[in-house]
């Protein structure tokens, strides 16, 4: 199956995408924790510090941050803290979100007039057209969904991991129908990845952990069409199977390692 085209590819390398979605996991994370634990005043520095770390990377582009390839890293960012702030929002209430929305604030309002028609565009155009900041999507997606099958696994309590569990799942169903043609790629991703830290860090494996992790799988089996749900555990698996062959040839090239120093 081929992949929609990334029209931003010229603007936003590889490497620039998944930096991108990195960063905004970094600002959300801290936010959040600020959100919840800080106090206003905190929360306010941290998101002005935050600012002005975004602004110092979007003025690095080609252009500076009013050029076309500024204006792209912030419409990223922006769509990705969107994306962030609405999953947690759903999990963990508004009020959790403060942080955030005083970083998106700031961010917005260093646009001048012009500039800020072209980056609702380009911001408009990552959400309607697949294949715009494809790699971005991929990085921001798995980033996403890890941390919130992360926050499942860790609840003590029964209910909240549960809802957690319902929230995740839908995200994932909601995915494959807003984005047809790659959404199923990005589930399948995600669903290697949880599999990757079960093995890695022998994580979910026993409790209410494990429970919830099989009813996730679960859950979507049931939910997606038969057809799609084995084309995503087909390139999940294959995924896992890569990382365990590159796992292994790692530690055999540390053991020759080994035995030449002996």
């Amino acid at each position: 199956m081929t992949l929609p085209a990334d029209t931003f590819a010229p603007l936003a390398s590889r490497e620039l995408q998944t930096y991108a979605a990195r960063l905004v996991q970094d600002a959300f994370a801290r936010l959040f924790r600020l959100s919840l634990e800080g106090s206003e005043a905190d929360r306010r520095a941290g998101a002005k510090e935050i600012a002005a770390r975004i602004e110092e990377w979007i003025g690095a582009a080609d252009g500076g941050s009013e050029g076309e390839a500024g204006i792209l890293r912030r419409a990223l960012l922006l769509a990705g803290l969107d994306q962030w702030g609405l999953a947690y929002a759903q999990i963990f209430g508004p009020s959790a979100m403060a942080g955030l929305t005083e970083l998106v604030g700031l961010l917005r309002d260093a646009l001048s007039p012009g500039a800020e028609g072209r980056c609702q565009a380009a911001f408009s155009a990552l959400q309607d057209n697949e294949g715009d900041g494809i790699d971005f999507k991929v990085g921001l997606r798995r980033d996403l969904h890890l941390a919130i099958w992360h926050a499942m696994i860790a609840s003590e309590e029964r209910d909240e991991a549960f809802a957690i569990l319902s929230q995740l799942g839908g995200m994932m169903v909601a995915l494959t129908r807003t984005m047809p043609e790659v959404g199923w790629r990005l589930v399948a991703d995600a669903l290697a990845h949880i599999q990757i830290r079960c093995l890695a860090h022998q994580l979910a494996s026993d409790g209410l952990g494990l429970e919830t992790t099989q009813a996730l799988f679960g859950a979507l089996g049931r939910e997606l069409p038969k057809p799609q749900w084995e084309q995503i555990m087909a390139q999940a698996t294959q995924a896992v199977l890569g990382w365990q062959e590159a796992s292994r040839a790692a530690a055999g090239e540390a053991g020759a390692a080994g035995q030449t120093l002996h």
